[in-house]
């Protein structure tokens, strides 16, 4: 029997709800095995980013090397890279081990309106990875800083900018409308068949921190497994919109808690 691999390479999150320990929850939550290469360190929690400490980009490409040397990874999830030269390392090690079904969150800001990523490192992102990646997952105002236009106002100016990062070299886009306004919650997946619908209820919560890390590690765990990107993605905004429904059972916090990556396990479990 084959064990599915996850890998995600981004940041950490000290208070344990975005970054990487939002991934390897969310693999561990979904039957895959998940691996990490840690690109930053933060000083996090629910109400803020504090500090940001950078890993040297030949440390970033050695963490990579161990582990795709080793490990059979089925996926690779994307998350914050704050420096140009950390996305570039990325890129490199992508190429050398030849990395498949790249899932790309372009982290930007966090929940708290910290910013995570130096504005010249925008351009290296658009250059260096988004032509690498099988799905981007940008939220309404990443895909407007992505491409220097005005945040979507509407689905039709969604679909644009998905297109457009279709342009800069993406197989597909996922232009998540959770910042949107309304009863739904629409995300569009857009690649060069057409564009493909996801909605879900829309839910009112002040724990949302990690929602965006969660979804990309979701759609990473769900190729690891083996469904289409489609299937994936259904998978993924189902698995998020059920931990953020949860979210108000765990007290995580005194500002935007996390979501219940664990919702389903913890009530099997009784541990609830």
């Amino acid at each position: 029997m084959t064990t599915p691999i996850a890998l995600t390479i981004a940041g950490s999150d000290s208070g344990g709800g975005a970054g990487i320990q939002a991934d390897l929850k969310t693999f561990s939550a979904l039957g895959v095995y998940g691996a990490s290469v840690i690109a930053a360190l933060t000083a996090q929690n629910t109400r803020g980013v504090f500090g940001i400490f950078d890993v040297a980009p030949e440390f970033i490409a050695a963490q990579m090397d161990a582990v795709y040397s080793d490990l059979a990874v089925d996926a690779t999830k994307i998350g914050m890279l704050s420096r140009t030269e950390a996305i570039e390392a990325v890129a490199a090690g992508l190429d050398r081990h030849k990395a498949k079904n790249i899932v790309l969150d372009p982290v930007m800001v966090a929940a708290s309106g910290d910013l995570l990523l130096e504005s010249s490192a925008i351009e290296a992102l658009r250059r260096e990875l988004i032509p690498r990646a099988l799905v981007v997952t940008p939220n309404l105002p990443e895909a407007a800083a992505l491409l220097g236009v005005p945040v979507a106002s509407d689905e039709a100016a969604m679909e644009k900018q998905g297109k457009a990062i279709l342009a800069l070299g993406a197989k597909s886009a996922l232009v998540k409308g959770g910042h949107a306004e309304g009863p739904q919650a629409l995300d569009l997946l857009i690649d060069k068949e057409g564009v493909r619908k996801f909605t879900a209820r829309r839910i009112k919560s002040k724990n949302t921190h990690g929602t965006g890390c969660t979804l990309s590690s979701a759609i990473a765990a769900g190729l690891a497994k083996g469904l289409s990107l489609g299937e994936a993605v259904a998978m993924a905004k189902k698995f998020v919109t059920a931990a953020i429904e949860a979210s108000d059972q765990l007290s995580v916090g005194k500002g935007h808690g996390p979501v219940h990556h664990f919702h389903a396990l913890w009530k099997k479990s009784g541990s609830q």
